[in-house]
This record gives C-alpha cells, structure tokens and sequence, in this order.
C-alpha cells in the first residue's frame, strides 16, 4: 500500500483508467457506483450505506421524539390545575410510563449512535463503517421494537410500571397481562440494536482510520463515542439480563426477584441501574463531544487541553459504573456501602469540572462568532451546572432520603439530560446540517428556537425543585387544591407548552432550509476536522481519496511540504477498504466490504417475529429460531461475485 497524490485504481479485473483531473473525476464516477446502494423499492431494503442507515436512524429517533414530547405536554396539561379529570389513573399510569420509556430507549441512546454512524466515518477519513449489513440490522431491529411497543400502547396495553419497571410492581402478581411483557421484550429489541451498534463503532474507530490518525490525533467527539460504546457494550447486558429474567418470572413461573421464593426484589434494581445510571452518561459524553466539535470552530481556535479532555472522558467511562447504587439510598443496603457510593457520586464531578474548564480557555482565548450552533453549547453551561450542583446534593444520603421520589428528582433528571444532552444535541444538529442537507438551516429561525426552548425549559422545570420540596411525589396523576401544587404545576405547564414550540420551530426550519436553505460548500463554518474535507453532502463513497492525516485539525494545519496528502492503490469498482493499526494508525491490509443485501431485513423480520411469539408462548423460542438461524446462513453465505473479488484481492500485490 502507498501513500501518495495518485488516488484510487480500479480493480485489476477492470483494467486501468486514467490519472489526472478527467481520470480522477472518473475513478470518483466509478467509486460512486460501487458505494451506492440499489435504486427503487426493493433497494430501499437492501441499503447498508452507512450515510443512508444513520439518516433513517436519527429521523426514526426523531420521530420517537416528538410522539415522547406530545406525552410530556399530555401529563403537564392533567397536572396544570389541581382534580383535573382529562386522564384516569390507568391512562396516565400508561403515559407517564411510555414517554420514560421512550426518551430512554427509543431516543437518547440511539439519537446519539446515529450521528456518530453517520460522522464517525467521515470524521476518520474512510469510506463505511465496520460491518455494514450488522449496521442495517440494528437499525431494522430498533425500528420494529419501537413500532411494537408504540403499537401496545396506542392499544391500551403499553407499559404500566414507570421506564425503569421496579418490581414486584411490573411482576405477575400486580401487572398481569400483557403490558410489561410488552415492555420488557423491547428492552430486548433496543439493547440488542445498541450492542450491536457500539461494535460497529468500536471497531470502525480502531481498525478503519485514515493513516497518520494516530491515538492522540482522534477528534475529541470520536474519542468520547468510542468511550460510549465501550460502556454500552460493558453496561447493556445487565438490563438485557434483568428484563429475561422478568419475562420468564412472568411467563413460566421463574421466581427471580420473588422472596417468597428465595428470589430478590432488590436484585432488580442492582441490575437496573448498574446499567441506567453508566446510560445517563452514555447519552452525556455524546454530549460532551458534540461540544468539543463546535467550540474550537466558534472560538476560531484548536481545543484546550486535548490530553487532559480525553482522560476526563476515559475517567467518566470508567467512575460511571461505581455509583448506581446512588438511585437505591431508600433501600435497607447497608449504610457503610452508601457512603462509599457517595464519595463516587462526589468524585465523578471532577473529569467534567476538567472539560469545562478547557472549554471556557479555549471560548476566552478566542474569537467568538455567536451562531445557533454555539448559542445552544452556552446554554449547556447553564443548564448542566443547576443540573449538577442538584446532582451533588442528591449524592448526600441524609438529602437524598428526604427527597427521594419526588419532583425535585424529576427537576435534577431533565436539567442534566436536556441540559447536558439535548441542547448539545441541538447545537449539532445545526452545527452538521449543512453536512447532512447540503444547505445551511436560517439562522433567524435557529435563534428563535433557541431562545424559545431555553426559556421554555427553564420554566418548565426549575419549579419542579420547589414542588418537590413541597413534598410532591412523582407518578401521581391529580391531587387535591389545599397541597399548595397548582401555581406551580400551572406555570410548569405553560413552559412545556413553550419548549414543545420551540422544538417544533427547529423542525419547520429543518424542512424549509432543506428546500430555500443557502447552498452550503464542503466547509461552510471554517472547520477544522476531515468531515469537512468533503462535499456536502458527501458523495457516496465518501472520499474520492483516502487522505493523509497529520495533525489533530488536518484542514487548519494543511500538508507539511514533501508529506504524502493521499493513499493510492485501493480498488475503484468493488467495496475495498483500508485497515490500519490501532495506534499508529499504519496501513495494514485491504478488505473487500460486502454488498448491499436484503438479508439483514429479513433477519430483523425473523428476528421479530421471534422476541414477540416468545411473549405469548415459550413454544415460540423453538420454533422461531429456524428462520432467524435461515435468514442469518443466507445472509453469510458468500456470492460468487463476492467470492472472485476476495480471489482477486489476494492475488494483487
């Protein structure tokens, strides 16, 4: 493999075709062929672009988005007036339990892996992710998860016992039926797409960068989602683990977490939030790098501190999974133990203390240009502080009890998961729109949106800390007048009603700027990092030419004098990508990609109708494994085609 101006050849089953300006232009028409996924109807089943996936990903969470949001504005408009009679309990019990439900599974974690499928590619300088199909399937198996628990609920039979489903509440004693059955099978189907999709990243950040990208040249948002799916993949097993275990307690009479049968309740909650509370910080450190993206392109300057930034992140990864105990200081755990979980709720403060002080050097030390994207980043700072300053409260066990259960709880979760998620979220998604559209969003209706859902949160949820110290529980659907709640719950309300339009603003901008939008080029913010080395949006295979990389910031530090700019010597007409070392970064071998397949659907069809037939009877587990296994050989056995691309790949030098 070498290094050099000359780009990529074709296949040596296609002959030569010719260098230059014209050459280049074809060798660019010919790689674009060979990337794109089938045209027509039953293409669109076939696709395994990773650019097409990660579309279909972030609009699919998206979409679970707003429906979460119309059920955040459905509670908030019961709980406006004291005794409203809009909801009955069961409803609201069914509500309050999917919109949990939703933003967790459905959108936080997902929303975040499917920009980092979409930009991690890009941001790497290579043509696909690791293991395309497996990157479709996860998209198909989180799609019909959602439908299905979307479809139980629009049925009356969606879940019923919060989004975290404590038992002995969501076992068969107190929510027979099929409701938490329904709920627990899509905890399989999400969790199940996660893993799979913290592989692909995984593998694609440390097998599949572009030569010179060593370890200490990784852009600051690819470190903190590599980061993320080392945790997903640490972390999701014991929610998977947890929500088996609850189905087969339901469905065949197991009795793990019933005592009066040696079982433990309280082993689900370990089990819970030994995963749901590394999940806040899964969606957090997302966060976190999307703010690490924007801040040096706004500030005109290369990040602060980038050693002392990647540690902090490593640091968060690792000190995440000390404190899930930290949910549970009502529970009879020892007291001893509690402490311990105390100091590392305390300590886990201090890797992000390091970010934002390298944030506010390199935001001092630069020259600002306040656009949308940099206005929602500012307001993390704000929002994330409250957020966390109620965290480190909530870490005392003295407090914590008091509080326990209550609004303020409520407050301190949406401060730091909108605050430290989703308005970063937001900052990104004008930030990279141009990427993706290929036009930049208006800047008037950004700011509008900006302003709106600000102001609109901070309404809506600051007054939930002071009806939680006015001793208001969460999960409860009315209440009477003489609790003193109404003003309160009123002016919540009214905020919501705000958020929720200044949301609805950013989508009305997307859809109209994807139409009248000012045409943006390859780099219209002046960036720095190897996303914005290609068009807008990027061509089908991404990068004409595998570049070169030589710095942390390759289009602000340009090619060193004499140092090779591109790679040359990969096929142009078949999948072939180039793998390198974890570390330094070196080429290491060419592999031929497979091509675009229907078979990863038709697995997640199996594999569907398989985790759904289990909820009614265990005869389905049998019986359903036969097409999963029929759709999974099919699926790995090789094409002919693909067969004589392998042949020919080993025989050319």
């Amino acid at each position: 493999m070498s290094t050099g101006p000359l780009g990529d050849k074709p296949h040596p089953s296609r002959g030569a075709t010719k260098d230059g300006p014209a050459g280049g232009e074809l060798v660019a028409r010919v790689l674009d062929e060979t990337w794109a996924d089938p045209p027509g109807f039953f293409g669109w089943f076939c696709a395994i672009n990773h650019k097409t996936i990660a579309k279909r990903f972030l609009v699919t969470c998206l979409v679970f988005f707003a429906m979460g949001g119309l059920l955040a504005v459905a509670m908030r408009i019961q709980l406006s007036r004291p005794g409203n009679t809009i909801m009955g309990p069961d409803l609201y019990n069914q509500v309050f339990s999917m919109h949990g439900t939703n933003m967790m599974f459905l959108f936080a974690v997902p929303v975040m892996q499917a920009v980092a499928i979409y930009l991690i590619p890009l941001m790497l300088g290579t043509r696909s992710v690791a293991f395309p199909r497996m990157n479709a399937y996860a998209y198909w198996i989180f799609l019909f998860g959602g439908v299905m628990i979307w479809i139980a609920f629009f049925v009356n039979t969606g879940p019923e016992a919060g989004w975290f489903s404590y038992v002995p509440l969501a076992g068969p004693e107190y929510s027979p039926g099929k409701r938490q059955d329904f709920w627990a099978q899509m905890i399989t189907f999400t969790e199940v797409s996660a893993l799979l999709e913290a592989v692909v990243i995984i593998c694609t950040v440390l097998k599949m960068r572009a030569p010179g990208m060593t370890i200490n040249r990784i852009p600051l948002y690819v470190w903190a989602m590599l980061v993320t799916a080392f945790m997903i993949l640490f972390a999701m097993p014991a929610v998977a683990l947890a929500s088996s275990m609850l189905i087969m307690d339901r469905l065949v009479a197991t009795h793990f977490f019933n005592p009066a049968e040696g079982g433990d309740a309280l082993l689900w909650q370990h089990l819970f939030w030994f995963f749901g509370h590394p999940e806040v910080y899964m969606i957090f450190l997302p966060g976190l790098g999307f703010i690490s993206a924007i801040i040096p392109t706004f500030a005109r300057r290369p990040l602060y501190g980038y050693t002392a930034m990647v540690l902090s992140v490593i640091a968060t990864g690792f000190l995440a999974f000390g404190l899930w105990v930290h949910h549970m200081f009502a529970t009879n755990v020892p007291e001893l133990g509690k402490t311990f979980f105390t100091a590392a709720s305390l300590m886990i403060a201090i890797p992000t203390a390091i970010q934002i002080y390298c944030w506010i050097a390199t935001l001092w030390t630069g020259r600002l240009n306040f656009k949308t994207p940099l206005l929602y980043v500012l307001s993390f700072f704000f929002i994330l502080i409250i957020g966390g300053m109620t965290g480190l409260m909530l870490a005392s066990v003295s407090l914590d009890s008091q509080v326990h259960d209550s609004y303020f709880v409520v407050a301190h979760l949406h401060y730091v998961l909108l605050g430290g998620a989703v308005f970063p979220l937001f900052g990104a998604l004008y930030y990279w729109y141009p990427k993706f559209v290929g036009r930049l969003m208006s800047e008037r209706l950004g700011q509008w949106s900006f302003w709106l859902m600000f102001v609109g949160f901070n309404v809506t949820f600051f007054p939930m800390h002071l009806m939680g110290m006015k001793g208001m529980p969460r999960r409860i659907y009315t209440y009477p007048a003489e609790m003193g709640w109404g003003d309160l719950n009123l002016v919540a309300s009214l905020g919501s009603v705000v958020l929720f339009v200044g949301i609805l603003l950013t989508l009305v901008n997307s859809v109209l700027s994807a139409r009248r939008g000012l045409r943006a080029g390859p780099d219209p913010w002046g960036a720095g990092t190897l996303e914005w080395a290609t068009e807008s949006p990027p061509r089908t295979a991404n990068f004409p030419v595998i570049p070169v990389v030589h710095g942390r910031d390759p289009l602000w530090q340009g090619v060193p004098a004499g140092q090779p700019a591109a790679v040359s010597g990969l096929a142009a007409d078949v999948r072939e990508v180039l793998t390198s070392t974890v570390a330094e970064a070196r080429p290491d071998s060419r592999t031929v990609f497979p091509e675009p397949s229907p078979w990863p659907f038709l697995a997640a069809l199996a594999t569907t109708v398989f985790f759904i037939g289990s909820i009614f009877s265990p005869w389905a587990i049998v019986w359903g494994s036969v097409p999963v296994a029929i759709t999974l050989i099919a699926w790995f056995w090789p094409t002919r085609r693909e067969s004589a691309h392998e042949l020919a790949l080993e025989k050319t030098p």
